[in-house]
Protein backbone atom coordinates (compact mmCIF):
# COMPACT_ATOMS: atom_id res chain seq x y z
CA UNK A 1 0.00 0.00 0.00
CA UNK A 2 1.52 3.09 -1.24
CA UNK A 3 0.15 6.76 -1.59
CA UNK A 4 -1.14 8.11 -4.76
CA UNK A 5 -0.86 11.99 -4.75
CA UNK A 6 -2.46 14.07 -7.72
CA UNK A 7 -1.11 17.33 -8.86
CA UNK A 8 -0.39 18.37 -4.80
CA UNK A 9 -3.13 17.01 -3.25
CA UNK A 10 -2.67 14.07 -1.49
CA UNK A 11 -5.75 12.01 -2.43
CA UNK A 12 -5.35 8.64 -1.67
CA UNK A 13 -3.48 5.22 -0.94
CA UNK A 14 -3.70 3.00 -3.35
CA UNK A 15 -2.16 -0.55 -4.28
CA UNK A 16 1.54 -0.51 -5.17
CA UNK A 17 2.34 -1.53 -9.04
CA UNK A 18 5.91 -1.89 -10.39
CA UNK A 19 6.41 1.07 -13.16
CA UNK A 20 7.11 0.32 -16.72
CA UNK A 21 9.57 1.97 -19.08
CA UNK A 22 12.14 1.42 -21.60
CA UNK A 23 15.45 1.03 -19.00
CA UNK A 24 16.78 1.54 -15.53
CA UNK A 25 19.76 0.82 -13.57
CA UNK A 26 20.27 -0.28 -10.39
CA UNK A 27 21.46 1.53 -8.37
CA UNK A 28 20.86 18.04 2.77
CA UNK A 29 18.36 18.93 5.91
CA UNK A 30 17.59 16.98 8.20
CA UNK A 31 17.11 19.95 11.03
CA UNK A 32 16.74 22.77 8.90
CA UNK A 33 16.03 26.03 11.12
CA UNK A 34 12.93 28.12 9.51
CA UNK A 35 13.72 30.90 6.74
CA UNK A 36 13.63 34.66 8.25
CA UNK A 37 10.09 35.47 9.36
CA UNK A 38 7.64 38.44 9.74
CA UNK A 39 4.74 38.59 11.99
CA UNK A 40 1.59 37.25 10.54
CA UNK A 41 -1.69 38.58 11.42
CA UNK A 42 -4.40 36.16 11.63
CA UNK A 43 -7.20 37.97 9.72
CA UNK A 44 -8.65 38.08 6.30
CA UNK A 45 -8.38 41.89 5.93
CA UNK A 46 -4.62 43.16 5.34
CA UNK A 47 -2.81 45.98 3.89
CA UNK A 48 -1.36 44.72 0.27
CA UNK A 49 2.18 44.85 0.21
CA UNK A 50 3.60 46.97 -2.65
CA UNK A 51 4.57 44.48 -4.81
CA UNK A 52 1.60 42.70 -5.13
CA UNK A 53 0.58 44.50 -7.84
CA UNK A 54 -1.69 42.77 -9.85
CA UNK A 55 -3.45 41.91 -13.46
CA UNK A 56 -6.74 42.95 -14.15
CA UNK A 57 -7.39 39.12 -14.46
CA UNK A 58 -7.26 38.87 -10.49
CA UNK A 59 -9.91 37.62 -9.29
CA UNK A 60 -12.36 40.34 -7.02
CA UNK A 61 -12.44 37.33 -4.37
CA UNK A 62 -8.82 36.13 -4.02
CA UNK A 63 -7.37 32.98 -5.38
CA UNK A 64 -8.52 29.27 -4.51
CA UNK A 65 -6.57 26.11 -5.20
CA UNK A 66 -9.35 24.57 -7.21
CA UNK A 67 -8.99 28.27 -9.28
CA UNK A 68 -5.53 26.29 -10.45
CA UNK A 69 -6.75 23.42 -11.19
CA UNK A 70 -6.71 21.60 -7.91
CA UNK A 71 -9.83 20.49 -6.33
CA UNK A 72 -9.01 18.73 -3.00
CA UNK A 73 -13.11 17.92 -2.36
CA UNK A 74 -12.79 15.69 -6.03
CA UNK A 75 -9.71 13.91 -4.33
CA UNK A 76 -11.74 13.22 -1.11
CA UNK A 77 -14.25 11.87 -2.97
CA UNK A 78 -11.87 9.46 -5.02
CA UNK A 79 -11.11 7.76 -1.12
CA UNK A 80 -14.31 7.33 -0.65
CA UNK A 81 -14.52 5.45 -3.60
CA UNK A 82 -11.56 3.78 -3.58
CA UNK A 83 -11.58 2.59 0.37
CA UNK A 84 -14.74 0.65 -1.05
CA UNK A 85 -12.27 -1.96 -2.98
CA UNK A 86 -9.34 -1.22 -1.09
CA UNK A 87 -10.14 -1.07 2.44
CA UNK A 88 -6.73 -0.76 3.78
CA UNK A 89 -5.68 2.65 3.09
CA UNK A 90 -6.24 5.74 4.54
CA UNK A 91 -2.93 6.18 6.16
CA UNK A 92 0.87 8.54 5.73
CA UNK A 93 2.36 5.21 4.00
CA UNK A 94 0.46 1.41 3.84
CA UNK A 95 2.41 -1.53 5.72
CA UNK A 96 2.53 -5.14 5.24
CA UNK A 97 3.41 -7.82 8.21
CA UNK A 98 5.90 -9.90 7.85
CA UNK A 99 7.02 -12.23 11.05
CA UNK A 100 7.30 -9.34 13.68
CA UNK A 101 8.24 -6.33 11.69
CA UNK A 102 6.39 -4.14 9.27
CA UNK A 103 7.64 -3.24 6.26
CA UNK A 104 6.92 0.24 4.78
CA UNK A 105 6.22 1.93 2.01
CA UNK A 106 5.24 5.28 0.77
CA UNK A 107 5.05 6.64 -2.65
CA UNK A 108 5.19 10.16 -3.81
CA UNK A 109 5.79 13.13 -6.56
CA UNK A 110 6.63 16.79 -6.48
CA UNK A 111 3.79 17.73 -7.66
CA UNK A 112 3.68 21.28 -10.27
CA UNK A 113 7.45 22.17 -8.18
CA UNK A 114 8.80 20.74 -11.19
CA UNK A 115 7.92 23.59 -13.21
CA UNK A 116 9.82 26.33 -11.32
CA UNK A 117 12.33 23.36 -11.44
CA UNK A 118 12.24 24.27 -15.44
CA UNK A 119 11.99 28.21 -14.78
CA UNK A 120 14.71 28.60 -12.32
CA UNK A 121 16.98 26.13 -14.09
CA UNK A 122 17.36 24.40 -9.72
CA UNK A 123 17.71 20.63 -10.66
CA UNK A 124 20.08 19.92 -8.01
CA UNK A 125 17.80 19.97 -5.26
CA UNK A 126 14.40 18.57 -6.95
CA UNK A 127 15.52 14.82 -5.84
CA UNK A 128 15.75 15.63 -2.28
CA UNK A 129 12.16 17.03 -2.34
CA UNK A 130 11.37 13.36 -4.20
CA UNK A 131 12.87 11.24 -1.08
CA UNK A 132 11.63 13.77 1.31
CA UNK A 133 8.13 13.28 0.62
CA UNK A 134 8.14 9.85 0.49
CA UNK A 135 10.20 8.91 3.74
CA UNK A 136 8.38 12.13 6.11
CA UNK A 137 5.31 10.19 4.85
CA UNK A 138 6.78 6.24 6.22
CA UNK A 139 8.25 8.16 9.08
CA UNK A 140 5.13 8.45 10.29
CA UNK A 141 4.37 5.40 11.72
CA UNK A 142 7.61 5.18 13.05
CA UNK A 143 9.73 3.09 10.32
CA UNK A 144 13.38 3.73 9.15
CA UNK A 145 13.87 4.04 5.47
CA UNK A 146 16.16 0.77 4.31
CA UNK A 147 15.97 1.49 0.56
CA UNK A 148 14.47 4.39 -2.24
CA UNK A 149 13.02 3.61 -6.00
CA UNK A 150 12.94 5.90 -8.28
CA UNK A 151 11.44 7.07 -11.54
CA UNK A 152 12.83 9.48 -14.31
CA UNK A 153 10.56 10.21 -17.26
CA UNK A 154 10.71 12.04 -20.30
CA UNK A 155 10.45 12.67 -23.92
CA UNK A 156 14.24 12.98 -25.03
CA UNK A 157 17.00 11.95 -22.39
CA UNK A 158 19.30 14.57 -21.24
CA UNK A 159 21.96 12.27 -19.67
CA UNK A 160 23.73 15.46 -17.74
CA UNK A 161 20.59 16.80 -17.02
CA UNK A 162 19.31 13.28 -15.44
CA UNK A 163 22.23 12.97 -13.50
CA UNK A 164 22.06 16.46 -11.63
CA UNK A 165 18.12 15.16 -10.45
CA UNK A 166 19.46 11.82 -9.42
CA UNK A 167 22.27 13.02 -7.62
CA UNK A 168 20.52 14.98 -5.33
CA UNK A 169 17.94 11.65 -4.81
CA UNK A 170 21.12 10.14 -3.83
CA UNK A 171 22.05 13.32 -1.19
CA UNK A 172 18.22 12.68 -0.05
CA UNK A 173 18.74 9.29 0.92
CA UNK A 174 21.70 9.72 2.86
CA UNK A 175 20.38 12.98 4.66
CA UNK A 176 17.17 10.60 5.13
CA UNK A 177 19.62 7.62 7.32
CA UNK A 178 18.45 5.20 4.36
CA UNK A 179 20.24 1.76 4.78
CA UNK A 180 20.65 0.94 1.71
CA UNK A 181 20.04 4.50 -0.36
CA UNK A 182 18.72 4.31 -4.28
CA UNK A 183 18.46 0.63 -5.21
CA UNK A 184 16.82 1.06 -8.33
CA UNK A 185 14.06 2.57 -10.33
CA UNK A 186 13.06 3.05 -13.81
CA UNK A 187 14.51 5.60 -16.03
CA UNK A 188 11.64 5.85 -19.45
CA UNK A 189 12.31 8.29 -22.62
CA UNK A 190 8.78 8.58 -24.14
CA UNK A 191 9.40 11.07 -27.36
CA UNK A 192 6.68 13.28 -27.64
CA UNK A 193 4.84 12.49 -24.54
CA UNK A 194 6.58 15.49 -22.16
CA UNK A 195 7.63 19.07 -23.53
CA UNK A 196 10.95 19.43 -24.60
CA UNK A 197 13.58 19.94 -21.76
CA UNK A 198 11.00 18.62 -19.20
CA UNK A 199 10.46 15.48 -16.98
CA UNK A 200 8.81 13.66 -14.17
CA UNK A 201 9.65 12.35 -10.89
CA UNK A 202 7.45 9.69 -8.97
CA UNK A 203 9.54 8.14 -6.10
CA UNK A 204 9.08 4.68 -3.62
CA UNK A 205 10.52 4.73 0.17
CA UNK A 206 10.64 1.46 1.93
CA UNK A 207 11.19 1.45 5.71
CA UNK A 208 10.36 -1.09 8.67
CA UNK A 209 9.50 -0.55 12.23
CA UNK A 210 8.70 -3.53 14.75
CA UNK A 211 4.73 -4.30 15.31
CA UNK A 212 5.22 -3.02 19.03
CA UNK A 213 6.88 0.26 18.22
CA UNK A 214 4.39 1.34 15.49
CA UNK A 215 3.44 4.82 16.09
CA UNK A 216 -0.63 4.74 15.39
CA UNK A 217 -2.19 7.89 17.48
CA UNK A 218 -4.72 5.06 19.15
CA UNK A 219 -3.11 5.90 22.84
CA UNK A 220 -4.07 9.70 22.19
CA UNK A 221 -6.06 11.32 24.13
CA UNK A 222 -7.69 15.08 24.80
CA UNK A 223 -5.34 16.90 26.34
CA UNK A 224 -2.13 15.46 24.58
CA UNK A 225 0.25 18.44 22.96
CA UNK A 226 0.91 19.37 19.29
CA UNK A 227 4.24 19.87 18.95
CA UNK A 228 5.31 21.56 14.90
CA UNK A 229 8.55 21.32 13.71
CA UNK A 230 9.34 24.01 10.87
CA UNK A 231 9.23 23.84 7.28
CA UNK A 232 11.81 25.29 4.71
CA UNK A 233 8.93 26.54 2.52
CA UNK A 234 6.07 25.50 0.17
CA UNK A 235 7.90 21.44 0.53
CA UNK A 236 5.99 20.12 -2.44
CA UNK A 237 2.46 20.93 -2.05
CA UNK A 238 0.61 24.09 -3.20
CA UNK A 239 2.51 24.96 -6.07
CA UNK A 240 -0.41 25.20 -8.73
CA UNK A 241 -1.94 27.92 -6.57
CA UNK A 242 2.02 29.65 -5.89
CA UNK A 243 2.76 29.66 -9.02
CA UNK A 244 -0.84 31.41 -10.18
CA UNK A 245 -0.51 34.02 -7.55
CA UNK A 246 3.24 34.70 -8.92
CA UNK A 247 2.23 35.14 -12.26
CA UNK A 248 -0.32 37.76 -11.28
CA UNK A 249 2.17 39.57 -9.19
CA UNK A 250 4.68 42.23 -9.85
CA UNK A 251 7.87 40.42 -9.45
CA UNK A 252 9.50 37.91 -11.33
CA UNK A 253 11.50 34.88 -10.01
CA UNK A 254 14.76 36.65 -10.09
CA UNK A 255 13.48 39.51 -7.53
CA UNK A 256 13.64 39.25 -4.16
CA UNK A 257 11.19 37.95 -1.80
CA UNK A 258 9.42 40.62 0.45
CA UNK A 259 10.06 40.54 3.83
CA UNK A 260 13.21 37.69 2.53
CA UNK A 261 16.76 37.15 2.55
CA UNK A 262 17.00 35.59 -1.19
CA UNK A 263 15.19 35.68 -4.25
CA UNK A 264 11.30 34.89 -5.03
CA UNK A 265 12.51 31.76 -6.94
CA UNK A 266 15.45 30.55 -4.42
CA UNK A 267 12.35 30.61 -2.11
CA UNK A 268 9.97 28.91 -3.67
CA UNK A 269 12.54 25.89 -4.64
CA UNK A 270 14.13 25.44 -1.20
CA UNK A 271 14.39 21.94 -0.46
CA UNK A 272 11.74 19.61 1.45
CA UNK A 273 12.97 19.46 5.27
CA UNK A 274 13.40 15.76 6.11
CA UNK A 275 12.69 14.84 9.56
CA UNK A 276 13.69 11.15 9.55
CA UNK A 277 16.61 11.35 11.36
CA UNK A 278 14.82 13.85 13.97
CA UNK A 279 11.92 12.17 14.45
CA UNK A 280 13.48 9.17 15.34
CA UNK A 281 15.44 10.06 17.96
CA UNK A 282 12.24 11.69 19.39
CA UNK A 283 10.62 8.46 19.18
CA UNK A 284 13.24 6.26 21.10
CA UNK A 285 13.09 8.76 23.54
CA UNK A 286 9.30 7.77 24.96
CA UNK A 287 5.89 9.88 24.51
CA UNK A 288 5.49 10.61 20.86
CA UNK A 289 1.61 9.06 19.83
CA UNK A 290 1.15 10.19 16.69
CA UNK A 291 2.79 11.96 13.45
CA UNK A 292 1.01 14.08 10.76
CA UNK A 293 3.23 15.15 7.65
CA UNK A 294 1.56 18.41 6.44
CA UNK A 295 1.25 17.58 2.62
CA UNK A 296 -1.81 18.51 0.41
CA UNK A 297 -4.67 19.22 2.86
CA UNK A 298 -2.66 21.38 5.27
CA UNK A 299 -3.53 21.43 8.76
CA UNK A 300 -6.96 20.75 8.41
CA UNK A 301 -7.02 17.99 6.33
CA UNK A 302 -3.94 15.79 7.72
CA UNK A 303 -4.14 16.23 11.62
CA UNK A 304 -7.73 14.59 11.89
CA UNK A 305 -5.98 11.84 10.06
CA UNK A 306 -3.70 10.84 13.53
CA UNK A 307 -6.64 11.39 15.68
CA UNK A 308 -8.68 8.57 17.24
CA UNK A 309 -12.52 9.26 16.57
CA UNK A 310 -13.95 11.82 18.54
CA UNK A 311 -11.11 13.42 18.96
CA UNK A 312 -9.68 16.83 17.51
CA UNK A 313 -7.36 19.63 17.49
CA UNK A 314 -7.11 23.41 18.36
CA UNK A 315 -4.21 25.01 16.92
CA UNK A 316 -2.78 28.40 18.21
CA UNK A 317 -2.04 30.32 15.19
CA UNK A 318 0.18 33.00 17.04
CA UNK A 319 2.61 30.05 18.31
CA UNK A 320 4.86 30.46 15.01
CA UNK A 321 5.87 33.45 13.15
CA UNK A 322 4.40 32.56 9.52
CA UNK A 323 7.61 32.76 6.94
CA UNK A 324 7.34 35.62 4.17
CA UNK A 325 6.78 33.62 1.52
CA UNK A 326 3.65 32.62 2.87
CA UNK A 327 2.32 36.25 3.61
CA UNK A 328 3.57 37.09 -0.01
CA UNK A 329 1.74 34.30 -1.68
CA UNK A 330 -1.46 34.56 0.83
CA UNK A 331 -1.64 38.64 0.51
CA UNK A 332 -0.79 38.73 -3.60
CA UNK A 333 -3.80 36.14 -4.00
CA UNK A 334 -6.25 37.93 -1.58
CA UNK A 335 -6.30 33.73 -0.46
CA UNK A 336 -8.19 33.14 2.75
CA UNK A 337 -6.92 31.73 6.11
CA UNK A 338 -8.83 28.86 5.67
CA UNK A 339 -7.99 28.40 2.21
CA UNK A 340 -3.86 28.48 3.29
CA UNK A 341 -4.41 26.01 5.77
CA UNK A 342 -5.86 23.73 3.49
CA UNK A 343 -3.20 24.16 0.92
CA UNK A 344 -0.08 24.90 2.59
CA UNK A 345 2.02 23.82 5.85
CA UNK A 346 1.93 27.33 6.79
CA UNK A 347 5.74 27.33 7.86
CA UNK A 348 4.99 24.02 9.86
CA UNK A 349 5.95 20.61 8.06
CA UNK A 350 5.40 17.91 10.41
CA UNK A 351 3.13 17.98 13.56
CA UNK A 352 3.71 15.60 16.98
CA UNK A 353 1.12 14.22 18.57
CA UNK A 354 2.88 14.04 22.00
CA UNK A 355 1.83 13.50 25.58
CA UNK A 356 2.23 16.90 28.14
CA UNK A 357 5.65 15.00 29.81
CA UNK A 358 7.54 14.77 26.51
CA UNK A 359 6.35 18.02 25.09
CA UNK A 360 7.95 20.03 28.57
CA UNK A 361 10.81 17.16 27.55
CA UNK A 362 11.03 18.66 23.91
CA UNK A 363 10.70 21.88 24.93
CA UNK A 364 13.03 22.38 27.27
CA UNK A 365 15.69 20.81 24.29
CA UNK A 366 14.37 23.62 22.25
CA UNK A 367 15.67 26.21 24.99
CA UNK A 368 19.25 24.71 25.30
CA UNK A 369 19.11 25.19 21.10
CA UNK A 370 19.30 21.94 20.12
CA UNK A 371 16.41 21.89 17.48
CA UNK A 372 13.46 24.42 16.65
CA UNK A 373 10.06 23.29 17.55
CA UNK A 374 7.08 24.99 18.31
CA UNK A 375 3.89 24.00 20.97
CA UNK A 376 1.50 25.17 18.57
CA UNK A 377 -1.71 23.47 20.15
CA UNK A 378 -3.75 20.33 21.78
CA UNK A 379 -5.82 17.64 21.32
CA UNK A 380 -9.57 18.29 22.13
CA UNK A 381 -12.31 16.23 22.82
CA UNK A 382 -14.43 16.93 19.68
CA UNK A 383 -14.06 16.49 15.33
CA UNK A 384 -11.66 18.30 13.11
CA UNK A 385 -9.40 21.03 13.30
CA UNK A 386 -10.29 24.38 14.51
CA UNK A 387 -7.51 27.48 15.04
CA UNK A 388 -7.57 31.02 17.34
Amino acid sequence: IVEFRGMESQIIKTSFSSFNGNRRFSSVASSRRPLSTVVFPQTTRRTRIASCVLSMSKKDDGFTYKDSGVDIDAGTELITRISKMAPMIGGFSGGIPIGDTLVVLGMDGVGTKLKLAFETGIHETIGIDLVAMSVNDIVTCGAKPLGFLDYYGTSDLDVDLAEKVIKGIVDGCKQSGCTYGLIGGETAEMPGFYAKGEYDLVGVAIGQVNKDSVIDGKSTVAGDVLIGLPSSGLHSNGYSLARMVVAQSALSLKDELPGGSVSLGEALMAPTVIYVKQLLEFINKGGVKGLAHITGGGFTDNIPRVLPDGLGAVIDTGAWELPPLFKFIQECGSIEDSEMRRTFNMGIGMVMVVSPEAASRILAEVENGDYVAYRIGQVIEGEGVTYH
